[in-house]
């Protein structure tokens, strides 16, 4: 599983790496989570509001930090 966190590295940016890596805990589970900074790589997912989410290249989250919760929904 690949998962980005997208963002300039703000708090809410880091704050959303926290939580992905947290749910990955909580279920178990491994992933790759990179942490994509620059905004020429971050617009080529059509992403213009961050922290933004992406699993296997779907984009899940835009413009807040997810729930926990909601980052298990999507890993499962």
């Amino acid at each position: 599983m690949d998962i980005k966190v997208l963002g300039p590295g703000c708090p809410k940016c880091q704050q959303t790496e926290e939580t992905v890596n947290q749910a990955l805990a909580d279920a178990g589970m491994e992933a790759s989570v990179e942490k994509v900074t620059d905004t020429m790589e971050i617009a080529k997912y059509g992403v213009f509001g961050t922290p933004a989410v992406v699993v296997d290249g779907e984009v899940k989250s835009v413009g807040k930090i997810p729930k926990k919760d909601d980052v298990l929904k999507w890993i499962k």
